[in-house]
């Protein structure tokens, strides 16, 4: 491996070379991960992909920096890091200002780095798996007491409704055949060709 640590272990060959993105399977199957959008997971993703070991609580998602990945709608972004600081994915360590100063954040599934430079409490309200202990971002249609099934056959039951009025079959009521009285149109020959003698 590129880091040193394990020089007498083979790397994994089963991969491409070069570093990758460690995310726990606890993430990935929390139902608050289910319910984001497809914006706040791909988001998520890029600020995953800027952790380096000891930058925990220093990663960006602004604008410039997103750019440059391929992000255009800077309001896909606000909502979508709306959306992941509402769910606890992610926990804004510095609040950015113009004109040049961006919003630094922190994954919660890993321990917040101790770095210099973050709002005053920040590093005393980040929470570590805030993600688990989330409440569902979109609402519960069920009603509280439940849902109740309700039949779809009429109230009486199948075995009392027959298919036919009771009075019997409906009659014709047309006044216009599409015959005329006289027979039909093309057995007669038309009295315009005919020949008077």
């Amino acid at each position: 491996m590129s880091n040193g640590r394990n020089q007498n272990r083979k790397g994994d060959s089963g991969r491409d070379s070069g570093g990758f993105v460690a995310l726990p399977w606890s993430v990935l199957d929390c139902p608050a991960y289910a319910l984001l959008s497809h914006p706040a997971k791909a988001l998520l993703f890029e600020l995953a992909r800027q952790f380096v070991r000891d930058n925990n609580g220093r990663m960006l998602l602004s604008g410039a920096y997103l750019a440059k990945r391929g992000w255009k709608s800077s309001d896909v972004i606000t909502r979508a890091k709306r959306e992941l600081l509402a769910a606890g994915f992610i926990f804004e360590t510095v609040k950015g200002h113009r004109p040049n100063r961006a919003s630094w954040y922190a994954v919660t599934w890993r321990m917040l780095d101790k770095l210099q430079g973050y709002d005053t409490g920040a590093a005393l309200t980040f929470e570590r798996g805030a993600y688990q202990k989330s409440a569902p971002l979109k609402k519960n249609l069920t009603p509280p007491h439940g849902a109740r099934s309700h039949a779809i056959a009429p109230s009486p039951g199948l075995d009392r409704w027959s298919s036919m009025p009771s009075n019997g079959a409906v009659k014709a009521t047309l006044c216009n055949l599409s015959t005329p009285s006289y027979g039909n149109h093309l057995e007669k020959p038309s009295t315009a060709n005919q020949i008077k003698h």
